[in-house]
């Protein structure tokens, strides 16, 4: 397949159906609704190759049901072990917690959407008034309270959940201490539903139509979720956070590593172009510049062999493919 420009930056469109071109299929890491269960994802699980030294620290924290810290670059992988294990030991969907500045340990356990319901309630009392013979639906709680990434991994099930804590070195400096209770815990109250009369009330989770019934307002694992939590090294965690992880910090990538990432995705590629790619994205990496081994993927997919035989062009979009990400 060789270089084929769609778009053309004319803004007019071919003047008959025939001739409007169609687009190219998407790289296996880009089609649409990637879940676990559709073997999208686990493609991309299969395709990973673990570190050195990360395969014990797994089991270490599977043995020892403890959460695992991985730290490292950005682009090195981290947030792809998750899959991994999740796929290798049947553990369903990944659940996912990004961590911000603003995350909240609250946000990821449950949110109650109070104003939500008052509108609601309001909704129908004007109904019930224009229709008098007409009670109404009843007001179910249950409908304006969702579980987050956190609050879904700890319900009660024979599995445990698969969950991915991400950059948690971005969060607030309380953040990685608050967590402390619930993790060693594994479990936590939702006091809106506790001082509701009614005992079981049935709320939506993380998941995609997911639902679970909690009882008296209190949720209690039986299985402690497998965490994995990523940092990019950039902020100090306190000891009592590091001492309940098994750490591990991702080595740097080599040019055999990136030549196996690119083997399991695409297959063997032996051309001079795809391992100057290679050896310019691992000279960055080198140098010190912020690039993600995801961006290494595009750039050999779409230059590898002769699809783009101009030698400027390909070095345009090589640079443009390869561009730094900074520290953000």
């Amino acid at each position: 397949m060789s270089w084929t420009p769609y778009y053309r930056g004319t803004g007019i469109a071919p003047a008959r159906p025939a001739e409007r071109p169609k687009l190219p299929a998407p790289p296996p890491w880009r089609k649409p609704d990637r879940r676990e269960d559709t073997g999208g994802r686990r493609t991309l699980a299969t395709a990973y190759r673990p570190a050195p030294g990360l395969v014990d620290a797994v089991n270490a924290a599977l043995h020892l049901r403890r959460p695992l810290l991985l730290t490292g670059r950005a682009g090195s992988g981290k947030s792809t072990v998750i899959r991994q294990i999740a796929a290798e030991l049947d553990l369903g969907d990944v659940l996912h917690w990004h961590i911000t500045s603003r995350s909240t340990l609250a946000d990821a356990l449950y949110r109650y959407d109070a104003l939500g319901r008052i509108h609601a309630h309001n909704l129908r009392t004007l109904d019930d008034r224009t229709r008098p013979d007409d009670t109404g639906p009843e007001d179910d709680i249950g409908e304006f309270v969702q579980l987050g990434p956190l609050g879904t991994a700890l319900l009660p099930g024979d599995r445990p959940r698969a969950l991915l804590i991400d950059e948690i070195d971005k969060s607030d400096l309380d953040l990685p201490s608050d967590l402390l209770d619930v993790l060693e815990r594994g479990g936590f109250e939702i006091p809106e539903l506790a001082r509701h009369p009614r005992a079981g009330i049935r709320v939506r989770t993380a998941d995609r139509d997911g639902r679970h019934t909690v009882e008296h307002g209190w949720i209690q694992c039986t299985e402690f979720p497998v965490i994995v939590l990523t940092s990019n090294g950039e902020r100090d965690f306190p000891a009592p956070f590091l001492r309940r992880c098994v750490r591990f910090d991702m080595p740097l990538l080599t040019q055999e590593d990136l030549t196996e990432i690119v083997t399991a995705h695409l297959g063997r590629i032996e051309d001079t172009v795809t391992a100057a790619v290679v050896r310019d994205f691992l000279k960055k990496l080198n140098d010190g510049e912020y690039v993600a081994v995801d961006q290494l993927l595009n750039a050999v997919y779409l230059l590898r062999g002769d699809r783009v035989t101009d030698p400027d062009r390909r070095q345009s979009l090589k640079n443009l493919l390869l561009q730094g990400l900074g520290r953000g």
